[in-house]
């Protein structure tokens, strides 16, 4: 009998990371990762499964999710259908499971320890948390029983998921973008499911619905098809011992990993239409999709990044700089998502304004434009030495994450073709420049090849069809013959006919250059931070990072104003003041962000909070900048009233909102000592102006106490620094 082949050790890691790895393969091709961590409080293991709704039957979507939901129903060797999840409960845990399109995910967690020895190691007790967990876990994949008694509890269950998104526009826009699609492809699958496509509808044909969820088990589910990760503080080696043992009987059947190479999404019927969909919140977005290359393979490259960082760029020269100044968009993002192996989208989301719902056509335009751009010039190798510095920063200081949810992505990031050393960094990091991949890509985003889609609530308005899952309401046309020709010309611009605000991104003096820490030793790691100025103006406090010893840091500013929140109107006023600034920042701060720096500006109820973190280099040159555009606001016309409008349009799209967030909403307003609702504010923001903004914020900052926590990599010289330069810009 062949032995467990150990396929790695020694997987490239953050910095900061104390954990010990081991990938191995069991003879029957079942594939782990190993993960000894002695300081964890939890335990977790997930399996991801090469099998989701895109392998689902066309007569019986939701069929993966089925299944995924009846492995937990019972198995042979543990048959009470809640085993599993009251073994879990009684030790400090639980699971979940989602189902995307290739892939069904399983996770657990559970105490990294028994009560009996929780500040020990098991060393080796088959009665730990972990191995009793496991052996019920693995055992779904073995022999699941699919009790009849379950099965009808189950589909109504996940009948009720699907009710329970039946009011979301991101499940009911995703859903309409699949029913639009090719139906040769199985992207155009409904991959939820409901009682209607699992019950009702296989019973009148007379099907054994029973019977067709355990073919679909027994066709799709094999050990070779399986990326199992364990966590837990007992060593690799007694962690191979467990897995090897528990995981053994799970049947390898040597099936092909899923792919579909030789159909696409999008077939020239669904290319260069139009879709006019209806949201139930009030939205305005304009989305470019573009069928695009799988780069799956391309993780040391990844040359759709260079693509999205330039087109989803936001500083001076970028496509929203130049829509945003003509007053049509509040936001772009840009950037490729894989459909499955063999396909992926490239897609451009933009949120309008009410003028630029009008100008969407333009906006096409200008986006064709800036491709336009992007291909006259050669691909820009100091561009993409940028973005791969920062992705090796980024990875280099990279916290741990929480047991389960790092269980269940790298189990999934399993399934892709990478090596195994490079599991952990894996696509975070960009190793290599491609000129010819970045051109390639690039020959995707093409005048004949997109389609577009159009949601608001007021326009068209005379949607003319409904989605059959959602009940969206939508009209799906060719684009005109005069709109695709000024396509193909703005796709085709020359030098001299780019629009001259255009250009492309200027290097970014953001990225940080100084990543020393000031690593001093301590007997002790301090437990609180200590309070260094306390006077009548200002309070600071200081806490030096003795414990992690990473480049970043971050400031907590409190100024402290009762006007803030007083009265419904200075609570809008309030709030008005915080979004004008972030506006106005939008194009300097991008830089900072991308550079692993942000801040939040926001008012509570007794004033404003600046929280600024990332990398500690440049800290303070952000800081001071938001400082002076607070100090300094013109409060302009245009850009208040589409602010004001998209304010007015959150509160009034609260009412759409899940219930279940409703009810923490209230419950949040009923505890709090002075708070209003909706209704109050509603009433308020409705008659402001731009100049009773412009006259309320320097009241708000006239009469204030400020209160700064400095944490991270920062010395207690420049904690004071930060506290001075608040309170001189801000007082001069």
């Amino acid at each position: 009998m062949s032995s467990t082949e150990r396929v790695a050790d020694k997987l490239e890691k953050p910095a900061l990371d104390d954990r010990s790895y081991r990938v191995i393969r069991l003879p029957n091709q079942l594939e782990a990762l190993l993960v000894h961590d002695p300081d964890t409080d939890k335990a977790s293991a997930s399996v991801n499964v090469n099998v989701g709704s895109f392998s689902d039957a066309d007569d019986m979507p939701g069929m993966a999710h089925a299944v995924e939901h009846l492995l937990f129903m019972g198995t042979e060797k543990y048959p009470v259908e809640n085993d599993y999840n009251q073994y879990l409960s009684s030790h400090s845990g639980y699971s979940n499971a989602y189902t995307s399109s290739t892939e069904t995910n399983y996770y657990f967690e559970v105490a990294a320890s028994s009560s009996q020895d929780a500040d020990a190691s098991t060393n080796g007790s088959v009665d730990s948390p972990l191995h009793g967990a496991l052996d019920r876990f693995a055992q779904f994949f073995i022999a699941p029983l699919f009790l009849s008694s379950t099965l009808d509890r189950e589909l109504k269950a996940v009948d009720s998921e699907n009710k329970k998104n039946l009011q979301s526009d991101t499940w009911r826009l995703n859903q309409l973008k699949k029913t639009l699609s090719s139906p040769k492809h199985p992207y155009h699958h409904f991959s939820t499911g409901n009682l209607q496509s699992l019950r009702d509808e296989p019973t009148k044909r007379g099907v054994n619905i029973r019977d067709e969820f355990i073919k679909f088990h027994h066709q799709n589910y094999s050990a070779n098809r399986m990326k199992l990760v364990v966590l837990g503080r007992e060593k690799l080696d007694e962690l191979e011992a467990w897995v090897g043992s528990l995981f053994a009987g799970v049947v390898n059947k040597d099936l092909p990993r899923n792919r579909w190479d030789d159909v696409e999404p999008f077939s020239d019927k669904e290319l260069l239409t139009q879709v006019f969909a209806k949201p139930v919140m009030d939205s305005r977005l304009l989305d470019i999709y573009f069928p695009s290359q799988d780069e799956e393979d391309m993780y040391e490259t990844q040359p759709s990044r260079y693509l999205s960082h330039l087109i989803g760029h936001e500083g001076p020269g970028s496509i929203l700089a130049h829509i945003k100044a003509k007053g049509w968009a509040n936001g772009l993002s840009a950037g490729v998502a894989p459909v499955c192996p063999g396909s992926a989208f490239f897609t451009v989301s933009i949120k309008l304004t009410e003028d630029g719902l009008k100008h969407y056509q333009e906006i096409v335009e200008i986006v064709f434009q800036y491709i336009s751009l992007i291909k006259q010039h050669k691909p820009q190798q100091w561009i993409v030495e940028e973005m791969k510095g920062m992705t090796e920063v980024d990875f280099k200081f990279r916290q741990k994450s929480p047991a389960t949810s790092f269980t269940s992505k790298l189990s999934s990031i399993m399934q892709q073709p990478l090596p195994r050393d490079w599991l952990l960094s894996g696509t975070s990091v960009i190793r290599k420049f491609d000129s010819q991949g970045i051109t390639k890509a690039l020959s995707y985003l093409r005048a004949d090849n997109y389609r577009l889609t159009l949601v608001s609530q007021k326009f068209p308005g005379d949607w003319d069809q409904q989605e059959k899952w959602y009940g969206t309401e939508y009209r799906v046309e060719a684009i005109p013959s005069d709109f695709q020709a000024a396509v193909r010309k703005a796709a085709n611009s020359t030098a001299t006919d780019l629009i001259s605000e255009l250009h492309l991104p200027h290097k970014n003096e953001f990225i940080p250059t100084k990543l020393t820490v000031d690593k001093r030793d301590v007997t002790e790691p301090a437990k609180n931070p200590r309070l260094i100025r306390n006077d009548e103006a200002v309070r600071t406090w200081w806490k030096k990072d003795d414990r992690f010893w990473v480049p970043k840091a971050n400031a907590y500013i409190t100024l402290r104003n009762p006007l803030a929140k007083a009265t419904p109107e200075t609570a809008v006023k309030s709030n008005l003041y915080c979004e004008l600034v972030k506006d106005a920042l939008e194009e300097y701060s991008y830089d900072a962000e991308i550079a692993g720096l942000e801040y939040q500006l926001s008012s509570y109820s007794m004033g404003i909070d600046i929280d600024i973190g990332g990398y500690s280099d440049k800290l303070a040159v952000l800081l001071e900048k938001v400082l002076v555009s607070m100090r300094d606001l013109e409060v302009k016309p245009d850009r208040f009233n589409i602010i004001k409008e998209r304010v007015l349009r959150g509160l009034r799209n609260w009412d759409f909102q899940q219930p279940y967030r409703q009810v923490g909403d209230f419950t949040r307003w009923l505890g709090s000592e002075k708070g209003w609702i909706n209704e109050q504010y509603l009433a308020e923001v409705e008659p402001l102006k731009a100049e009773d903004i412009s006259a309320f914020y320097p009241q708000l900052l006239r009469q204030m106490h400020i209160e700064c926590l400095a944490h991270g990599n920062i010395l207690r010289e420049d904690a004071l620094r930060i506290t001075d330069l608040v309170e001189s810009t801000l007082r001069p």
